[in-house]
């Protein structure tokens, strides 16, 4: 309404709207308790079963990304003794038949490079898988080239071995890694679900503690205003306070309790631009 309207009402035309919005809550409340009540009963079960299924998930990406991490972390470490050898095969002349192609692709380097980018990098699961495929390419290439050249020089049996341990650890790594990815990406519509389910019960208990909690208060609130229509709006005794004080005030000329709680505007001359 306009504020003249608003200023027009009586007290105990106010009075009167405010004792009836209690009665009727008082009437509609039960039923709205019940229809809530409800609701809450047939979502609790869905969001239990989600959150459950949720939380299975979850064991299942923890326990992958246990076995990727060891198996990483021992190619890693494997990587470093294989990377030893080399130099001292190298370094012994045992290596002067070293492949070109190899050579140039430094199979080694790529292998850390790729390692590292998957340790230290944020990645989107598509890079991640880009990475994979990058390694398990590399690591095929590397079986035919470690097969030849164990047939054509068994001094570097060692070295060989140590190679295809490393590759098995790896693919073993890359597999559980791979897994990993297919759960997550396949969990993602659960977890938007439960997050979903888990706001809507959350709103109705919100909504239920607040019906229960209105309804509580229902005849306390009518016999309040049921009283202050029969014994008027000034101060009656504690818990009934003076109602008119402000009105008062205003009517002799005072502040509103609004405009009392206002800080005066600043201007650059001092207050209310003096």
């Amino acid at each position: 309404m306009d504020p003249e309207t608003l200023l027009a009402v009586t007290p105990e035309e106010l009075a009167q709207a405010l004792l009836l919005r209690r009665q009727v809550l008082k009437e509609e409340l039960p039923n709205v308790i019940r229809t809530l009540e409800a609701e809450e009963e047939s979502l609790e079960p869905q969001v239990q079963r989600i959150v459950t299924s949720h939380r299975s998930t979850n064991g299942k990406v923890s326990e992958l990304k246990k076995k990727r991490n060891r198996a990483q972390k021992e190619a890693g470490a494997t990587l470093g003794v294989v990377k030893v050898a080399r130099d001292g095969l190298a370094e012994s002349g045992k290596m002067v038949n070293l492949d070109p192609h190899w050579k140039k692709e430094k199979l080694l380097d790529e292998l850390e490079k790729i390692e590292d980018n998957i340790q230290t990098s944020a990645l989107d699961h598509r890079a991640e898988k880009k990475l994979l495929d990058r390694r398990k390419k590399l690591l095929e290439e590397n079986d035919r080239w470690l097969k030849s050249r164990r047939e054509s020089n068994p001094e570097m049996a060692t070295f060989i071995d140590s190679r295809s341990k490393m590759n098995t650890l790896y693919r073993k790594a890359d597999n559980a890694h791979r897994k990993m990815i297919e759960v997550v990406e396949k969990a993602q519509p659960m977890y938007e679900k439960k997050v979903a389910l888990t706001a809507e019960l959350r709103e109705i208990r919100r909504q239920l503690d607040r019906a229960k909690e209105l309804f509580a208060q229902s005849d306390y609130a009518i016999a309040h205003w049921e009283r202050r229509l029969k014994d008027g709006f000034r101060e009656l005794e504690e818990g009934f306070p003076d109602l008119m004080a402000a009105n008062i005030r205003v009517s002799e000329g005072g502040r509103s309790s609004f405009a009392r709680s206002s800080k005066p505007k600043r201007g650059r001359d001092g207050p209310e631009g003096e």
